[in-house]
């Protein structure tokens, strides 16, 4: 597979990425929801400081030190989607592994910059231990909302499919009521939940696969060298 084709996806994904992340930050007050096709699938923007799916780290200091993992991550990606190339491994591995990658880079975005362009963003407040919301639209200005490395994710997709309450014999959730899907994401978060679930699912076939690639390559290489020892 040629880099240009890791090039292509990775592209694909960020600028859809962002341009859904920009859209929806700056023209959605924050914690409100469109509709798209219907209830079952909506826009509904909020801002994560934490993890993918809205899960927190901390304050702070907790937030940059997940900028910081994120980074590190993706100079790794860097390094390791040449890295597999170079070697030869399958396509489907190595398309996995793009879209774990562009998925990172996407949320490292936000993490890295949105702070700084955006006038508006959730803030850390130390006496609630929690970030605070803002009210009204954001705005692409200066200054922003923070500082290099501390800016928020934006978070949009909202799938709540299916709506109930547990049986009461349930232990610990009966007669509560559940929500299935819960989380909301965006397309970076699902570009990552794709490969890594693909890779899971099919990673028996993805190395069988690159096995019968280096064993065939092997055989070939063999035959010619044989082939040369007879000529001479």
């Amino acid at each position: 597979m040629k880099k240009i084709h890791i090039f292509i996806i990775v592209a694909l994904v960020l600028i859809a990425d962002q341009v859904l992340k920009i859209y929806v930050k700056t023209t959605f007050p924050l914690n409100t929801s469109h509709e798209v096709l219907g209830k079952n699938f909506q826009l509904y923007f909020v801002e994560n400081p934490g993890m993918a799916y809205g899960w927190k780290f901390g304050g702070n200091w907790g937030k940059l030190a997940l900028t910081i993992f994120r980074l590190g991550a993706v100079i790794f990606g860097t390094w390791y989607l040449g890295s597999i190339i170079k070697k030869g491994y399958t396509k489907g591995f190595i398309i996995c592994a793009s879209l774990i990658y562009a998925g990172a880079l996407g949320n490292l975005i936000d993490s890295c910059f949105y702070g700084m362009i955006f006038d508006k963003g959730m803030l850390y407040n130390a006496g609630l231990n929690d970030y605070v919301n803002y009210d009204g639209f954001a705005k692409i200005a200066k200054p922003g909302y923070a500082s290099f490395l501390h800016g928020n994710v934006v978070d949009m997709l909202y799938f709540p499919i299916l709506h109930g309450t547990f049986p009461k014999w349930v232990p610990g959730w009966g007669g509560q009521s559940f929500e299935f899907f819960r989380p909301i994401f965006n397309i970076a978060d699902a570009a990552i939940s794709t490969g890594v679930i693909t890779l899971l699912v099919f990673q028996k076939r993805f190395f069988k696969q690159r096995n019968i690639e280096q064993q065939g390559h092997t055989i070939e290489t063999t035959s010619l060298i044989d082939d040369a020892s007879q000529m001479s």
